[in-house]
């Protein structure tokens, strides 16, 4: 009986290596922000590069960033650190809970949401760190799951087959107007009638809001982008404009304008996303706790209507 010989397979460290050098655009900025050498992390690379026979980085007085064999294989060993940090987080069953979770999200629910949860989670595991992220970049906290860069996301839970949507609450949609124009109800000429202002972004919430206004038969030329909430909300409390915005986003509600129901209901229901193998995971079921214990704590005037009742979490192995 004879066995063939075991293929030569990449380190952690190696694809640690070659993360951290994409991540950070350079060997130098690599280095300073792992604490690593700028040759170890060279030779850790060049290792990988000679294991796969293709340069993975074009190097330049600018930086380095991946070729396209690198960004392929980037996207590996995103998965292959995820999966050997899971292994360790898995045995944390029952006991005492350490490491990091990533979490992505809007800025208003980051704002509002996040905070007694945050609160929460670290009474309860001290040894726990929580690194936000900005879920409003283009493709949004879904895409950063799906890729491995973050480990949970707030999101619009809808339309993701290939997550798991933990309900939270269901935000409305409101429009905002000059306290000056009153509270009477809202015509749909009214949106038209802008400068309508609304925040920018490529995610799910901005693809919510523009189907909503082309539904009212809105064309996009008739849209300014503005790139902060409190800034469309001063504009609009000196009448240079309307917006429609999330009532979290309105929390507290500023001087000067009014926020009402929209002509036909719009409401944003969110989600914690997390990939349905990693659910289960002690580490992310127990920030999914904390993040639902804390919807009791949101403000009165917030006043969302609670989402569907959570589904159990799915066995850690399955």
């Amino acid at each position: 009986m004879s066995f063939e010989r075991a293929p030569v397979l990449p380190t952690l460290a190696q694809l640690r290596a070659l993360l951290a050098v994409a991540e950070a655009g350079g060997f130098s900025e690599a280095a300073a922000r792992t604490g690593a050498s700028q040759s170890s992390l060279s030779e850790a690379v060049a290792k990988l590069e000679a294991l796969t026979a293709r340069p993975l980085l074009r190097r330049g007085r600018g930086g380095a960033v991946p070729t396209p064999a690198g960004e392929r294989l980037l996207a590996y060993a995103r998965l292959s650190l995820q999966a050997a940090e899971d292994a360790l987080h898995a045995a944390q069953e029952g006991g005492a809970l350490s490491g990091t979770v990533r979490v992505a999200s809007f800025r208003s629910t980051a704002t509002h949401l996040l905070p007694p949860a945050l609160a929460a989670f670290r009474t309860a595991h001290p040894g726990v760190r929580v690194q936000l992220l900005d879920g409003e970049t283009e493709g949004g906290g879904e895409a950063l799951v799906r890729s491995g860069q973050a480990d949970a996301a707030i999101v619009i839970g809808e339309h993701s087959p290939d997550l798991r949507l933990t309900p939270l609450i269901v935000d409305e949609y409101l429009f905002v107007a000059p306290a000056s124009r009153g509270t009477h109800p809202v015509a749909p000429a009214e949106l038209a009638q802008g400068p309508l202002l609304l925040p920018g972004g490529l995610n799910s919430c901005h693809r919510r809001v523009m189907a909503y206004l082309r539904g009212c038969g809105l064309s996009a030329d008739q849209i300014s982008e503005v790139g902060e909430d409190s800034v469309i909300l001063g504009m609009v409390a000196h009448g240079l404009g309307v917006s429609v915005m999330p009532r979290l986003a309105l929390t507290p509600q500023p001087g000067g304008v009014v926020a009402l129901p929209l002509p036909e209901p719009l409401a944003r229901p969110l989600a914690l996303a997390t990939l349905p193998h990693r659910a289960g995971l002690p580490l992310l079921r127990a920030f999914s706790i904390a993040l639902q214990g804390a919807l009791t704590c949101l403000p009165p005037d917030t006043a969302p209507r609670p989402g569907p009742g959570p589904r159990p979490a799915p066995p850690l192995l399955h």
